[in-house]
């Protein structure tokens, strides 16, 4: 995970009309392919920040992965250790661990792919889920993957 942090700026209709939708929503309480809305603090303000995501679940176990690469709510994240999910009126606190490990993370990028390739494919470089491994592992960097715990 080597270099220069990678970032996908998002696009006008992305950030005006698609995540808008998105989280109305999942804030109505409709999952959207598993939308949810990630509340975390802000590493430096300590306010609450909030962006539309989508809640992975691969063998029993759910995870977060930034399409984006390193977005704010990665930064924050990583500091904040934990956060919450929303969906309507539910609120689950979380606890996050990111997924170091490449050979962990493979396959949890495999199965991103296979479900929001047509969302997200984009910020992939051309990688999708049927992409050989050494593919996978050429832009597993420049993706951040938490695994979500219980909350406290």
């Amino acid at each position: 995970m080597a270099g220069t942090p990678h970032y996908v700026r998002p696009g006008w209709f992305t950030k005006h009309v698609f995540n808008a939708t998105v989280a109305v929503a999942t804030r109505a309480g409709l999952s959207v392919w598993g939308s949810r809305v990630l509340r975390v603090r802000g590493r430096k303000t300590g306010e609450w920040r909030s962006t539309p995501v989508n809640l992975l679940t691969v063998d029993g176990q759910r995870f977060l992965v930034a399409p984006r690469g390193e977005t704010q709510w990665v930064l924050n994240l990583r500091i904040a250790g934990s956060g919450e999910l929303l969906l309507g009126r539910k609120v689950e606190p979380f606890t996050a661990t990111e997924v170091l490990d490449e050979d962990e993370k493979l396959p949890i990028l495999r199965a991103y792919l296979k479900r929001w390739k047509a969302e997200v494919g984009v910020f992939f470089d051309g990688v999708s889920a049927q992409s050989p491994e050494s593919e996978l592992r050429r832009i597993s960097g420049r993706h951040p993957v938490f695994r979500l715990g219980p909350g406290t």
